[in-house]
C-alpha cells in the first residue's frame, strides 16, 4: 500500500473540515432557542382553528430577538408535550399579519400570553417572563377548566366592551411590543 500523496491528504483534510462546519452549523441551528421558537410557530395551528376546535388555547406573542421569549422557549416546548389537550399558538410580533391581534389584545410587551377556554372565550392574559412551574400552572388551569392561578402579571379578561375613549387613554403610540429590546 502506498502512502497518500500530499494532494490527496489535502483533499481529505478539506472534506473533513467541510463536514465539521456543516455539522457544527446544524447543531447550532437545531439547538438554539430561536430555532425552537420558529419550529413551535410553524407547527402551531392557525389561530382561528385553535380557538374554534373545542380545546383550550394558549397564545404566545413573541419575537426572535426577545431574550425573555427565548428563555421561555424550552419550557413552552415541554408544555406542548405534557399537555397535548392544549393548543399552543405562537404569533411573532414582527409579522405585520398579526397587527389586528396585537391591537385586539393590547399587546404592548412580550412575551404576552392570551389564555382561552374550550369555547375560544378569553379567560385572561399573562405579561412577562414565566418560569416553567408558572407555565405549568397556567396550562393545568386551562386544561382542567379551573380558575387561573394568582400570579403576578396574570389578569382576567373582561367581557365588557371598552369604549374607544378609554382604549385611547390606555394605549400610547410609542408603546408596543417592539418598543423594548
Amino acid at each position: 500500500m502506498t502512502p497518500p500523496t500530499p494532494a490527496r491528504t489535502g483533499q481529505l483534510l478539506l472534506l473533513l473540515v467541510a463536514l465539521l462546519v456543516v455539522a457544527l452549523t446544524w447543531l447550532k441551528g437545531s439547538l438554539g432557542a430561536d430555532d425552537l421558537l420558529d419550529q413551535m410557530a410553524r407547527r402551531s395551528l392557525p389561530l382561528g382553528e385553535a380557538l374554534g376546535n373545542g380545546r383550550p388555547t394558549l397564545v404566545e406573542f413573541y419575537a426572535d430577538w426577545c431574550e425573555s421569549c427565548r428563555a421561555m422557549a424550552p419550557a413552552m416546548g415541554q408544555l406542548e408535550k405534557r399537555h397535548p389537550e392544549l393548543d399552543v399558538v405562537l404569533l411573532n410580533v414582527d409579522n405585520p399579519g398579526w397587527q389586528a391581534e396585537l391591537d385586539q389584545w393590547q399587546v404592548t410587551g412580550i412575551p404576552h400570553l392570551q389564555l382561552f377556554d374550550r369555547q375560544g372565550q378569553g379567560l385572561g392574559h399573562s405579561i412577562g417572563l414565566r418560569q416553567p412551574q408558572e407555565l405549568e400552572q397556567l396550562a393545568s388551569a386551562l386544561s382542567n377548566g379551573t380558575p387561573l392561578p394568582l400570579l403576578a402579571g396574570v389578569g382576567a379578561s373582561s367581557s365588557l366592551a371598552e369604549s374607544e375613549s378609554s382604549r385611547a387613554e390606555i394605549s400610547s403610540p410609542s408603546a408596543g411590543p417592539r418598543s423594548h429590546s
